[in-house]
């Protein structure tokens, strides 16, 4: 609210995952905090979601600062450094998408990132579908 972003989503019919509701809720969570993070007032962020046949692809899409491509490998890995500061001064650690990681993973799913500098980024991450 602070920042002006819109916060929108897609409109499906009811779709139903198999995995921790805490766990997907705590990434999703995290990925949409880090979009605000990273994204200027008065943009728009978007969460959608796409059925496959045996999951669903969740995509974190904001109108971020981006992502520069030699920085998007560290962002999942432990053993590098990847701290940054958001657009109103908002701190990071980074841990929070190794978190995310280990969190989809654990749930039988996988998490990546396409991103540019000054393009936005998208977070996506499945988990399966629910039978």
């Amino acid at each position: 609210e602070k920042k002006g972003i819109m916060l929108l989503s897609s409109e499906l019919e009811e779709l139903f995952a198999y995995g921790d509701r805490d766990m997907i809720n705590s990434v999703i969570r995290n990925l949409v905090t880090n979009a605000v993070k990273f994204t200027e007032k008065d943009r728009k962020i978007e969460i959608q979601l796409k059925p496959g046949q045996k999951e669903i692809e969740v995509n974190i899409v904001d109108e971020g600062v981006g992502i520069p491509s030699e920085q998007l490998d560290k962002l999942f890995r432990i053993d590098e450094k990847f701290k940054s500061t958001g657009t109103d001064g908002e701190k990071g650690t980074g841990l929070g998408l190794i978190i995310c990681k280990e969190f989809v993973e654990k749930n039988g799913g996988e998490i990546t990132v396409q991103s540019a500098p000054g393009k936005g980024s998208v977070f996506s991450f499945t988990v399966p579908m629910a039978n």
